[in-house]
C-alpha cells in the first residue's frame, strides 16, 4: 500500500511530519510512504532518522500556506506539495493521501484532482467524537457552510458506511442534529431533512439529537451542516483542554490535594487520552473519489503516524467504492 503524505503542510512541517512518517513506516514495513515537498529540505529531515527503504520522496517545490485562497492557489501553483500529492493519487502512483495543511487547499485539490464520487453532490469532512460508548462520527465538520436537505442526506449515507466499515459499527444509528428531538423543532434545513430521513429505508434513522447527547454515545452517526459541525468540533476541543487545566489547577491548589491528585494520575491520563484528537490521527474527505486524510493543522509526530494509520485503513476498508454502489442505488431508486 503506497501512501502520499503533503510533508510541507501544517503548522510544525516538516519536522513532525517527516518524524511521522518514519513512526509510521517502522511499525508497518508494510507501509510504501511517499513524502511530497521540497527535496533538499526533506532529505536534510531524514538524515536525522535511521534510513528506511518503505520511505521515498516526491519533489514538489511550491507551498500552498494559509492565508492563500484555496482554490485560486490549488490553480495556479501545479507544484504545490498538496497538487502533487493528490496527482499521485490520482494517477493511481498512491492510494491516499494525508496532509496537516490547509483544509481548504485539500478539499480544492481533491474536487479538482480526484472529483466526486457519482451522484454525491457535496463532499463532507468527518471526524470522530469520543463518547461514554466509544467513538462516534459526526459530519459534516467544515466542508459545507450552507447545505441543502438533500446533502445532508448523503452526508448520513456516507456517515453511516464509514461508521460500519471503519468504526466496525453494526447497523449504525443516525441522528438528525437538532435543537430538540421533536419532529417539527429547528429550522427549514433540518425539518425538511429529518421527512427525508424518516423515508430512507437503507438508513436506522433514530430521529433528532440534541448537542448535549452527543457525548453521551446516543447515536452512531450525527448528521449537520459544515457550520454547526465545525463549531461544535471546536468548542469540544476547546472545553476539553480547558476542563484539564482547571482540574489540574484545582487538584494542585495544596498539599492534600496533591497526595489525592497522585493516587488518581493513572484515571486522569486515561481520560485525557479519551479526549485527544491526536488519538484518531485525521479525519476523511467523504465523498472524493478516492482517500483523502485531513489532519488537524497543529498535529505532531503523534498525529501524523496516526493520520497514516487511518489512511491505510480507509484503503483496506474499501469505503470509496461501497459509497459509489449505494449512492448509485439510491439514485436509481429516485
Amino acid at each position: 500500500m503506497r501512501l502520499a503524505i503533503d510533508a510541507m503542510g501544517g503548522d510544525h512541517a516538516p519536522q513532525q511530519i517527516v518524524e511521522g512518517a518514519v513512526k509510521a513506516a517502522k511499525e508497518k514495513p508494510s507501509l510504501e510512504i511517499i513524502l511530497v515537498g521540497q527535496e533538499a529540505v526533506l532529505k536534510k529531515e531524514l538524515q536525522q532518522h535511521t534510513t528506511l527503504n518503505n520511505i521515498s520522496i516526491c519533489p514538489a517545490n511550491e507551498v500552498i500556506t494559509m492565508e492563500e485562497e484555496p482554490a485560486l492557489a490549488v490553480r495556479s501553483k501545479k507544484d504545490a506539495s498538496i497538487v502533487v500529492a493528490t496527482k499521485l493519487v490520482k494517477d493511481k502512483e498512491a492510494d491516499a493521501i494525508i496532509s496537516a495543511g490547509s483544509t481548504g487547499a485539500q478539499m480544492a485539490s481533491a474536487l479538482l484532482g480526484l472529483g466526486r464520487i457519482k451522484g454525491i453532490a457535496r463532499p463532507a469532512i468527518a471526524t470522530v467524537f469520543p463518547t461514554l460508548k466509544g467513538g462516534k462520527l459526526v459530519l459534516d465538520v467544515g466542508a459545507n457552510s450552507d447545505c441543502k436537505p438533500i446533502h445532508l442526506v448523503q452526508f448520513a449515507h456516507m456517515g453511516s458506511i464509514y461508521a460500519e466499515k471503519l468504526l466496525q459499527i453494526s447497523n449504525p444509528k443516525v441522528g438528525l442534529l437538532n435543537i430538540g428531538s421533536e419532529e417539527k423543532k429547528g429550522n427549514e434545513l433540518t425539518q425538511e431533512t429529518y421527512h427525508l430521513l424518516k423515508r430512507e429505508q437503507n438508513l436506522n434513522f433514530i430521529g433528532n439529537i440534541e448537542p448535549r447527547y452527543i457525548p453521551l454515545g446516543e447515536a452512531d452517526v450525527i448528521v449537520c451542516d459544515g457550520f454547526v459541525g465545525n463549531a461544535i468540533l471546536k468548542f469540544a476541543e476547546g472545553l476539553s483542554s480547558f476542563l484539564f487545566k482547571l482540574i489540574k489547577q484545582e487538584l494542585t491548589k495544596n498539599f492534600t490535594r496533591r497526595i489525592g491528585a497522585a493516587l488518581v494520575k493513572s484515571g486522569f491520563k486515561d481520560i485525557k487520552n479519551s479526549l485527544d484528537y491526536t488519538e484518531y490521527g485525521g479525519a476523511p474527505l467523504l465523498g472524493v473519489n478516492g482517500v483523502s486524510i485531513i489532519c488537524h493543522g497543529s498535529s505532531n509526530a503523534y498525529t501524523i503516524k496516526n493520520g497514516i494509520f487511518a489512511a491505510a485503513r480507509c484503503v483496506e476498508s474499501d469505503f470509496v467504492r461501497k459509497i459509489s454502489e449505494v449512492i448509485a442505488l439510491e439514485e436509481q431508486k429516485g
